[in-house]
């Protein structure tokens, strides 16, 4: 169980995580740090987590009853006021949890849902989150109920409880028919938008969240779009016209990938990721310093391959070599090479640099390799519109 430094001032959350036979030992703490980070993110603090090993999660209150037990003893004696898990819950568990916590219990979904919904600036985005949130509270409306009830008893309350249901359930529906519609409008628009653009080659930047996309497109376009070292920086896609030598392109920046993304968020987000979609190429941005970045490299791809997206022209960018030479430097010369202690020489000849060609390892907040970064998407670019612009030659 691991422990969190505590800001009084914030609400206090503990982490709930279950690991079965399918887990690599460690592997649920460091899915429980990004948790963290994401309760973070949302402005609360992390104080402690809890991890269950079970075969298959209890299907009425996902953890079993001694470790329920356990973590309503700490919730009392440490003045907790969220429990999260790190997976999503059905609405009979969420109530079966709350009622038997008496605190309030999210899950990992209502939590992404709720840091989308404090990121988004823009009408487009507040419309996409709202229409995920109303989808996600949909069926989780009696859970709402129940908790009216203890409040105020429950004699008296059933057929009125269960008419006010109705009419909530009635009410979202028919949000959620408006939002669906607002969206079809600005997906017209959109998709008109991007066939107005011209015959430029378009390069989409993705990755996993928090690994510096935003940061490369402010070095590539010399625009400032937001960007900060929080998960979802970046909510609203943006497209910047990009030159590079004498060859000009569009380059679009988009909502960073992230472990169990919310399905409702995938949806109501489909006009921002048709950006994605209808890219020439990718730049699959990847964080070398994080110890899990292979994984984040499958999470996204595997993303891409959902929403259809996986057969693109892509160049892995390694960022943030600057971090990684930082966390290697104490590293015994003596000691067997690995991928955790390999130079970054060595690196750009292993593995990792042959089986994802093309790549290339940069840092965009130093600065570094930059131009060898730009000569590679330039030749990438150009090979493109040369094909597809055969007349435009000339330029070259």
């Amino acid at each position: 169980m691991g422990e969190y430094t505590t800001r009084t001032e914030k609400e206090r959350a503990i982490l709930i995580g279950v690991a079965n036979n399918e887990y690599e030992p460690g592997q649920i703490e460091k899915f429980l740090e990004e948790l963290a980070f994401l309760i973070d993110t949302a402005g609360a603090v992390p104080v402690r987590y809890f991890i269950q090993k079970l075969d298959i999660p209890n299907a009425r209150t996902y953890i079993g009853k001694g470790k329920l037990e356990e973590i309503r003893a700490y919730i009392h004696t440490h003045g907790i006021d969220i429990a999260i898990f790190d997976d999503e819950l059905s609405p009979s568990q969420l109530r079966n949890i709350e009622r038997e916590l008496n605190i309030r219990v999210l899950d990992r979904t209502n939590l992404i849902l709720d840091i989308f919904a404090g990121r988004a600036k823009t009408a487009y985005a507040r419309t996409q989150v709202e229409l995920a949130q109303y989808e996600y509270l949909l069926p989780r409306l009696a859970g709402m109920w129940t908790h009216l009830e203890r409040q105020r008893g429950g004699i008296g309350l059933r057929g009125p409880g269960e008419t006010e249901i109705e009419t909530d359930r009635r009410i979202i529906r028919n949000k959620i028919a408006h939002l669906k519609e607002q969206l079809k409008k600005i997906d017209r628009q959109m998709t008109s938008q991007r066939k107005n653009r011209g015959k430029l080659v378009r390069v989409s930047l993705v990755g996993y969240t928090n690994v510096g996309k935003s940061t490369l497109m402010n070095l590539l376009s010399k625009s400032e779009v937001f960007a900060e070292n929080k998960l979802f920086a970046t909510l609203d896609t943006t497209v910047r016209k990009v030159v590079i030598g004498n060859l000009p392109f569009l380059l679009s920046d988009t909502v960073g990938f992230i472990r169990k993304l919310p399905h409702h968020l995938v949806e109501s987000f489909k006009s921002t990721l048709d950006e994605v979609r209808e890219a020439d190429i990718l730049l699959h941005v990847v964080d070398i310093s994080h110890p899990g970045f292979e994984e984040q490299i499958n999470i996204v791809n595997q993303t891409l391959h959902d929403i259809e997206a996986s057969n693109k022209s892509t160049i892995i960018v390694f960022n943030k070599i600057d971090i990684y030479r930082f966390i290697q430097k104490d590293n015994d010369d003596l000691s067997p090479k690995t991928k955790a202690n390999l130079s970054l020489a060595e690196l750009k000849n292993s593995w990792m640099a042959k089986n994802n060609s093309p790549c290339i390892f940069i840092s965009a907040t130093k600065k570094e390799n930059i131009e060898e970064f730009k000569s590679l998407l330039y030749s990438q670019v150009k090979e493109i519109h040369i094909t597809r612009y055969p007349y435009d030659n000339f330029l070259f």
